[in-house]
């Protein structure tokens, strides 16, 4: 789902203002020609214009220096990455992958500080705490994040909530329950949440683990999943199952996105992404949709924002590295970095404190129209967490980006909400299974 931003005004004006040396702006020394490759799983067309503008400007400043942009996916980075790392074809510049697989990454010593790339930005630029979740060593970062996300939005249809005579946006699952079946009929479902083997069901339940006031793991890293928490999580996922498309079985994010951007669901379960959406294939409901925190299992349990914090990162195989660490802090000057957020806007949240109090990343139609809904994504990112990191008192979970990986959240879902297996056999399996790969 995922997470970038780019390049400046000039080629030398918008990168003089990154740096008060003024070390982005000078042509990067490389011996001969250069090229870059740059990865990222975001690349709509949007996005991909905000690309071509700052890879322009910065082969104008660096004549000599090439960029090709390579696009993935969220399902396919993994298998992808591995193929390059085991032949050494890396790319030099990968962005939007979530955290989590950056410290995977880093602990088989495939990444390259990225503490060159925080200085040249300028540390100081940057929210309070935004790259903590990427402090890999005491004072060393493994990358660090290229936007927020607040991917567990709940995305609701005003319209459909008065028609249902539902006057206030749901708190606890109850009420979310409650609310999506008022809502349900005339063709279109209450909620499009996923019950496919994929990493969007891993993830996603995830959340709810959390909102029913549970842990994956306990701060110091021992598994904590086998608890009634989690059984309460497994119950309320099993009972929205008749509320969701009958093609939720095979749901990831694109298809949950478009279930709810399409009015196929009365609500939604996305990032900001969902705004842009709406305006360009569905405009008809884009003055009756709102968000709001996802609700919890009962207002005494806090909400629990899942941020991927999309990242950047280089590759310690890769060509050409000082060329490639100029060309990554270049993703970060202003007028790139915000066209790039300008093209899924309220979908990566900027990272830069100073683009975030910047007028021009608020010219925008659709982050202008709906301040509220940025405003309150961009704060619950902020407060955000994952299975990297899932609270403050937590410690960087490095077997967090395999634990997702293998699929065992999403089959347990599937085990309990689609096979009807016994909910405590099934969670006891699981669980020993993950603590084997966390200590593997």
């Amino acid at each position: 789902m995922t997470k970038m931003n780019v390049s400046r005004r000039s080629a030398l004006a918008g990168m003089g203002a990154l740096t008060a040396a003024g070390a982005l702006s000078a042509p990067a020394k490389a011996q001969g020609n250069a090229t870059l490759r740059w990865w990222s799983t975001q690349s709509v067309p949007a996005q991909l214009e905000a690309y071509k503008f700052q890879i322009a400007q910065f082969e104008a400043a660096n004549p000599g220096i090439k960029v090709v942009f390579e696009p993935t996916s969220n399902e396919t980075y993994a298998a992808q990455l591995s193929a390059a790392f085991a032949s050494g074809q890396v790319p030099n510049i990968v962005t939007h992958l979530p955290s989590f697989a950056v410290t995977n990454y880093w602990r088989s010593g495939l990444l390259e500080p990225f503490n060159d790339v925080i200085k040249m930005v300028g540390e100081e630029k940057f929210f309070p705490g935004a790259n903590r979740i990427y402090e890999v060593e005491k004072g060393v970062y493994g990358g660090a994040g290229i936007g927020g996300t607040a991917a567990n939005s709940l995305w609701l249809r005003t319209d459909l909530m008065k028609k249902a005579g539902i006057d206030k946006a749901p708190r606890t699952w109850d009420e979310l329950r409650a609310a999506a079946r008022k809502m349900q009929g005339g063709g279109i479902y209450g909620a499009p949440l996923p019950y496919a083997k994929n990493s969007m069901t891993s993830l996603v339940f995830i959340c709810f683990v959390h909102g029913a006031g549970g842990r994956v793991f306990t701060p110091d890293l021992q598994i904590a999943l086998d608890s009634p928490e989690t059984l309460n999580a497994l119950e309320f996922y099993k009972s929205m199952r008749e509320l969701c498309p009958p093609g939720a079985t095979g749901y990831s994010w694109g298809e949950s996105l478009t279930a709810f951007v399409s009015g196929a669901t009365a609500t939604g379960l996305y990032t900001g992404r969902v705004l842009a959406n709406v305006n360009a294939q569905n405009p008809a409901i884009k003055d009756s949709i709102t968000c709001e925190t996802y609700p919890t299992i009962s207002t005494s349990v806090p909400g629990w924002t899942f941020n991927d914090f999309p990242s950047i990162f280089i590759p310690k195989a890769a060509k050409d590295m000082a060329a490639t660490k100029k060309f990554a802090a270049h993703i970060f000057a202003p007028e790139g970095y915000i066209k790039q957020l300008h093209a899924a806007p309220g979908h990566v949240l900027p990272v830069l404190k100073t683009i975030a109090e910047d007028p021009k990343y608020y010219d925008n139609p659709i982050i202008s129209k709906y301040q509220k809904e940025v405003k309150l994504m961009a704060a619950n990112s902020a407060a955000g967490f994952n299975l990297g990191f899932e609270t403050a008192q937590h410690k960087p979970n490095m077997k967090a980006g395999e634990i997702v990986n293998s699929g065992l959240l999403a089959e347990l879902v599937q085990r309990v909400c689609l096979n009807n297996e016994n909910a405590k056999t099934a969670l006891s399996e699981t669980a020993k299974k993950i603590e084997a790969i966390a200590k593997s």
